[in-house]
């Protein structure tokens, strides 16, 4: 397991206590119904999606949840190499093969380090990924996995470049969209809130990620709620 888990390799650190506050606001903002499944997304690559993914998916499992990370960027999927696992098969195998005959979705899932922690990695590159992910074989596979797990984490594609994170939006509980500091645009970030708003999404706040991690400044590394004037 690469050292990005941070919450694993170093649980008394600054990071791992934001990543502990994201869980408990989280679950806060969801207080009044069930929460079960969280997508997490960004506007591009490399602000840190798949890491926070990761982390706040470890951060389930060590209060006794039990967790399943579903790795659903299916072009540029990373999960197997932050949990060291194989890179397939994953969700694009299941979806492509359940469609043609019944399989066991447990087949295509494989354990982690972390107690409680199971993951779905992206799998072999299809050609159509926003059409698997807009099937009914995954509203179906999110559904198997919710009579399993009690958790269930999407690290989905960045919604500017593709269409894939805004279906997912609309077959999760709550969306977490992930920022980059001082990178990210605020007209870039405004946009995707609309998307994911303007499909009916819900969005339970926004992370701004590659914060330096002193004084007051390591306070203001993250905010919650869907103020587009933040």
């Amino acid at each position: 397991m690469r050292e990005e888990v941070i919450v694993n390799k170093d649980p008394k650190s600054p990071i791992s206590e934001t990543f502990r506050t994201l869980r408990t606001n989280i679950q806060f903002i969801n207080n009044k119904e069930k929460l079960q499944t969280i997508l997490v997304t960004s506007t591009l690559p490399k602000e840190g999606k798949s890491f926070v993914s990761a982390n706040l998916a470890v951060t389930f499992a060590q209060v006794g949840k039990k967790v399943v990370i579903i790795d659903a960027d299916m072009r540029r999927g990373r999960q197997h190499s932050i949990f060291n696992v194989l890179p397939k098969p994953g969700l694009s195998n299941y979806l492509l093969e359940s469609s043609e005959e019944e399989k066991n979705i447990l087949d295509y899932i494989q354990g982690t380090e972390i107690d409680g922690l199971d993951i779905m990695v992206a799998g072999s590159i299809p050609p159509n990924p926003s059409e698997l992910l807009v099937s009914e074989a995954m509203i179906k596979t999110v559904k198997k996995l919710k009579e399993i797990y009690d958790i269930i984490i999407l690290d989905g594609p960045p919604i500017e470049l593709v269409t894939d994170s805004i279906i997912l939006t609309r077959i999760v509980d709550t969306t977490v969209i992930v920022a980059a500091n001082n990178e990210t645009k605020k007209e870039n970030l405004h946009k995707v809130i609309g998307s994911i708003q303007n499909v009916g999404g819900k969005i339970a706040g926004i992370i701004v990620n590659k914060v330096a991690i002193e004084g007051r400044e390591y306070k203001k590394s993250y905010y919650y709620g869907e103020d587009k004037n933040k």
